[in-house]
């Protein structure tokens, strides 16, 4: 059956890519173009955007530079809508973890959130309105966290960017649903444990020497690319630690916090540590 999704991805349609040069960016270009769409792809390491490029055997335009710069972005826009004249797919997969606590400088915050969260918004600014006045099938895929919904302490900046991308997605997936009566979409695409240079600085993605916990990259776009078909807005990925059952009672015990007006944080509170792990165990 033909669905909305392979009017989407499919032969020629384009796809605009954030962060592309590695990992989860990378794989999704790989994806992508071997349905044979063309990319335009951005990433501030030009030098591995360039060498991704030459492996993919479609039309590509690539661009390095910040995202976090909006004039960046509107460059990425006008070269993309001018030469190929079509966005089928945003996917907004930048990002970045800088640790910044609670009453950290705002100057220590401003990079996490510019990245995380304020880029997302203007590529949205820029490239919505062009996706919807088309008005062809396309979507729009942001790229939460589980940080962003369980907020674990530890790194408040992006779990509160990542939490507003959460909000930012779910407000747009409804007002598309108004604007367009499905024809553009939303969905919010939520990695787990990953084999990425993000979570592993260091690694050599062609050595064999992969932790078993996380997933790689081509696993985790091969759960994407099957859920983006059945048209799912929330998109979470498991991983080899975490079972989708172990998300969902994790997430459950977060919004009882505010229900059952528990403290805050209370999975890692120390009066309720034993009452969370028992949960757990049930």
């Amino acid at each position: 059956m033909t669905t909305r999704m392979h009017h989407i991805i499919q032969k020629d349609r384009v796809a605009v890519i954030t962060g592309a040069a590695k990992g989860i960016g990378a794989e999704l270009a790989r994806k992508l173009a071997s349905h044979k769409m063309k990319l335009s792809l951005i990433d501030i390491d030009l030098n591995e955007l360039n060498k991704l490029a030459r492996t993919l055997n479609t039309d590509t335009i690539i661009m390095g530079g910040d995202i976090s710069d909006p004039h960046i972005l509107q460059q990425l826009y006008h070269q993309t809508t001018e030469q190929f004249k079509d966005v089928a797919l945003l996917i907004n997969n930048a990002g970045i973890t800088l640790n910044a606590g609670p009453w950290d400088s705002p100057e220590q915050w401003r990079q996490s959130l510019d990245v995380n969260f304020t880029a997302v918004l203007n590529a949205q600014h820029l490239f919505v309105p062009y996706m919807i006045k088309a008005n062809n099938p396309a979507a729009i895929i942001n790229l939460g966290s589980k940080e962003g919904i369980t907020t674990p302490p530890g790194n408040a900046a992006y779990s509160v960017a990542k939490g507003a991308v959460k909000l930012l997605t779910e407000q747009l997936a409804h007002e598309l649903l108004k604007s367009t009566n499905g024809i553009v979409s939303a969905h919010l695409l939520i990695p787990g444990y990953t084999w990425t240079p993000m979570n592993f600085p260091n690694m050599n993605p062609t050595s064999d020497d992969k932790p078993e916990e996380p997933w790689t990259a081509k696993q985790l776009v091969d759960y994407f690319i099957e859920r983006l078909f059945q048209e799912d807005f929330y998109i979470l990925c498991p991983d080899n630690a975490v079972t989708p059952e172990i998300d969902k009672r994790r997430m459950m015990w977060a919004v009882n916090d505010i229900i059952l007006n528990r403290p805050a944080l209370s999975r890692w509170h120390p009066l309720w540590k034993k009452q969370f792990a028992q949960y757990m165990n049930l």
